[in-house]
């Protein structure tokens, strides 16, 4: 077993882009990367086989509160860890239950003890403190696991958010103890990554970068954005952070977002991404495409025999055309979310793969400024 490493292999000379490569005991992560979300141990409509084949995903995310409720811990445990039981022998990061917590305001109830809330199967109550958080990702079996912490808002405050970060920051000292006097589970190496807060308050994120880089973890996560707030006010909380999160160590940015957010957020230092978008999305008829977004379901593309996407490096992009996944949608087959997820994120994994090419070769900074305007035209 091995700690979780970062090497940084390239820098852009015009931004703070680089690229670089996380070494986990499952294996080598190339970054920037993007991380498709598999909420209950699975990425919706897409099997671990498609996710290696086609999409080539390098690392995924497993949803700790959803696994938690469902099938359960124990079921988990003894199917030897999430890495078993789905058939996945890549890198895993499982989140700490921190988002559906905050997504649950009406149900859930925060106090220093932790977060009471009830379970959107069947209504039971359950608390997530910082150590049982630590004791229930150990036991999913993530490669890389993330401290438990509170997410206000947009919108918060200042007081709130003030009180909010603090209460985050002693939840990460117990996670960080907790973390400490629990073994690794499986046969290989656990990393625990601490999360940025401060809501859209500079005073407040610098404080908070400041506390976690003490901490001298394996890699940082910025938590807190992509909760509403404009493109503006997420691009200046990002590069505020990366400012001030420790270069050495791999920058995580939480739930975000659009092709054009992960590219911008790559020119200011990020190098892990996350977000049910590609596949949300692509279950509901919009597809991210190498030449802008499409939506499926206008009837412009009725007729349309020319491939989804020729310029996605994915067979389901290639040899299915766009008036057939329309007709699959319209006809509301099974067929048609597996098509749009699968092409959804293999365009995702093939924008963060050029990045890294681009960052290499010089060039990002021109390159994505065509890409954003590109990406962002409706077809």
């Amino acid at each position: 077993m091995a700690q979780l490493s970062f090497s940084i292999t390239g820098k852009d000379p015009h931004s703070s882009a680089r690229t670089g490569v996380i070494l986990t005991d499952h294996g080598e992560i190339p970054t920037p990367i993007f991380m498709p979300v598999g909420t209950v141990g699975s990425v919706k409509a897409v099997t671990a086989d498609q996710l290696v084949k086609d999409i080539q995903a390098r690392i995924i995310l497993g949803n700790t509160y959803h696994l938690y409720l469902r099938p359960g811990i124990d079921v988990l445990e003894k199917a030897g860890g999430l890495h078993q039981f789905m058939s996945w022998n890549l890198p895993i990061l499982s989140d700490s239950g921190g988002y559906q917590v905050f997504s649950l305001a009406g149900t859930r109830k925060i106090s220093e003890e932790g977060a009471m809330f009830k379970s959107h199967i069947d209504g039971s109550s359950h608390l997530f403190s910082p150590e049982k958080v630590m004791d229930i990702q150990r036991l999913i079996g993530a490669d890389i696991i993330m401290a438990f912490d509170e997410c206000p808002a947009f919108g918060t405050g200042h007081a709130y958010t003030e009180q909010s970060m603090h209460l985050t920051h002693r939840w990460l000292d117990r996670c960080i103890k907790r973390f400490g006097e629990t073994p690794d589970q499986y046969g290989y190496t656990q990393s625990l990554f601490p999360i940025v807060q401060g809501g859209s308050f500079a005073d407040l994120r610098r404080q908070s970068c400041d506390y976690i880089a003490k901490k001298d973890a394996p890699g940082n996560a910025i938590g807190g954005l992509s909760v509403g707030e404009p493109e503006d006010v997420l691009y200046a909380m990002t590069a505020l952070c990366c400012e001030h999160l420790p270069a050495h160590k791999p920058r995580y940015l939480m739930g975000v977002g659009t092709p054009w957010n992960l590219l911008e957020c790559i020119g200011l230092g990020i190098d892990m991404f996350d977000c049910v978008m590609p596949t949300r999305n692509g279950r509901n008829g919009m597809l991210f495409t190498s030449r802008g977004v499409i939506n499926i379901d206008n009837k412009k593309w009725e007729h349309d025999f020319t491939p989804i996407d020729e310029g996605t490096e994915c067979i389901f992009s290639n040899i299915y055309s766009k008036a057939y996944l329309r007709h699959l949608v319209k006809s509301k087959e099974l067929t048609a979310l597996t098509i749009a997820s699968v092409h959804n994120l293999a365009f995702y994994l093939q924008l963060v793969t050029q990045a890294r090419q681009h960052i290499l070769a010089g060039d990002f900074s021109v390159w994505k400024s065509k890409q954003t305007a590109l990406l962002k035209e409706r077809l």
